[in-house]
């Protein structure tokens, strides 16, 4: 699941005529980076939401063919993460899949994080399993992280700054959504309810973690990876 329907309103003026997915960083979609990413490791099927600007996302994935880009369609209502997931679950299926934010990216990694968590996830124990990027050293976090990270694996959030920040990309059951009610639904009560119950866990990934959430950090990424490959 590709969550491609946010309004991009820290993008704003950019956004007004631009879906926040299709913003470059040297010369590649936010969206295409992710999809890459996906197809590399060999996920066959994309399920992609669209609201802002909706046919603009649509034709740009029209083209693709792995993975196969399958639309949710929120042109009638944004309906949240949570709520974008609910609709796709015809789509979805039975089985854990991979959401995936489009605003953020790594560079360097020595080998896929999407098969590093995959690796990881641990069906008996875990509902949610998280990408961990590092707070400090992150291209774009301006927040004091998200979570720490226990011996185990599971996540842990104290007060005051936090190793690590939620990447942006996670593996999750789908029946955590089936008894979902209404239209409009956050995601953050499932992480919370999951940290809880000793079901969310965390992976760290490997690189350098970029996060696209405005205008300027669309130049800081890319002299970032410019001061990477040097």
């Amino acid at each position: 699941m590709v969550f491609a329907a946010g309004l991009g309103t820290r993008m704003r003026p950019l956004t007004n005529h631009l879906p926040k997915p299709l913003v470059q960083v040297k010369g590649q979609t936010l969206i295409d980076r992710t999809l890459d990413d996906l197809a590399e490791i060999g996920v066959k099927k994309a399920i992609v939401n669209v609201h802002h600007l909706a046919d603009q996302v649509e034709e740009h994935v029209a083209c693709r063919k792995n993975p196969q880009v399958i639309i949710s369609d929120e042109r009638s209502l944004l309906l949240d993460q949570a709520g974008g997931i609910r609709k796709a679950l015809p789509l979805i299926g039975s089985a854990p899949f991979f959401m995936c934010n489009t605003d953020a990216f790594w560079f360097g990694a020595k080998q896929s994080n999407l098969l590093l968590l995959a690796q990881a996830w641990d069906p008996k124990k875990m509902d949610i399993a998280l990408l961990l990027s590092q707070t400090k050293g992150s291209v774009g976090v301006d927040w004091q992280g998200d979570f720490d990270l226990a011996p185990d694996g599971r996540l842990l959030r104290p007060e005051g700054p936090k190793s690590y920040v939620y990447s942006g990309v996670a593996l999750i059951k789908p029946e955590l959504f089936f008894d979902a009610t209404g239209d409009v639904i956050k995601l953050s009560p499932y992480l919370f309810a999951a940290g809880a119950a000793g079901r969310l866990y965390g992976v760290v990934s490997q690189g350098l973690w970029l996060h696209v959430g405005s205008i300027e950090a669309i130049e800081e990424a890319e002299r970032a990876i410019a001061a990477y490959k040097k």
